[in-house]
């Protein structure tokens, strides 16, 4: 490290908490079937991106909606 402090951790404007619309992540944008996997804690394989796709194609953004904050 150069010594700098991280200003993304001390949020907006040095001291302040940094705001909720910064902390989640959400669903709100485009995803795809690696990224459920990821969210879910499982390993990226065959299998698992297979049940992603499935999970998907049944649930749509529902899906990344129960994983993430």
């Amino acid at each position: 490290m150069n010594g700098d402090t991280d200003k993304t951790s001390r949020g907006v404007g040095g001291d302040r908490p940094t705001p909720d619309r910064l902390l989640h992540a959400g669903s709100e944008g485009e995803y795809t079937a690696e990224d459920v996997v990821l969210a879910s804690g499982r390993d990226v394989n065959p299998k698992n991106i297979a049940w992603a796709e499935r999970r998907m194609a049944e649930k749509g953004q529902a899906c990344m909606d129960e994983l993430l904050p």
